[in-house]
């Protein structure tokens, strides 16, 4: 297992700005590997991110306009009747990506890729099952993010 006390104050230094100018965890695994010459393991990545006290910037999707950007609120109901997608910058455990939904009625729900690819979804609602439309939406949003993110 790697441990941060084998980074020089400069290397350190280095993954603090990559994360303070928006890389996620796979951008700084890669670029640890390419610029430091260390290859990492991704939960190693994680890890070492958490050691250093390192927050990441939450990826969401944003709807781009002249001069303002709107971000989704997680925690609001869903008024424009969309589907919304958004990836966590820190995958929750025992997933290689995670995040949240808001399907167009409202619901919620977790979703996570296992390291396989295999996906999960996990409700707010108990046995809530979301409608075709919305899981469309759905799988469309969420292979941009992860083709957007790189992995």
């Amino acid at each position: 297992m790697f441990s941060s006390k084998q980074l020089t104050k400069d290397q350190i230094q280095s993954i603090k700005n990559w994360a303070a100018d928006g890389a996620q965890l796979p951008d700084i695994q890669l670029r640890i590997k390419e610029e430091m010459a260390l290859p990492l393991t991704y939960m190693d990545t994680r890890f070492l991110v958490l050691d250093l006290g390192i927050e990441l910037a939450s990826k969401e999707i944003e709807k781009e306009q002249p001069g303002e950007a709107e971000i989704i609120e997680p925690q609001s109901m869903n008024p424009s009747g969309e589907t919304k997608v958004t990836m966590d910058s820190i995958a929750l455990p025992g997933a290689a990506v995670s995040g949240k939904v808001s399907f167009s009625d409202g619901e919620k729900a977790i979703w996570k890729l296992d390291q396989t690819g295999r996906p999960s979804l996990e409700p707010n609602t108990l046995g809530y099952q979301p409608s075709q439309e919305d899981i469309v939406q759905f799988q469309q949003q969420l292979r941009a993010l992860i083709e957007k993110s790189g992995l």
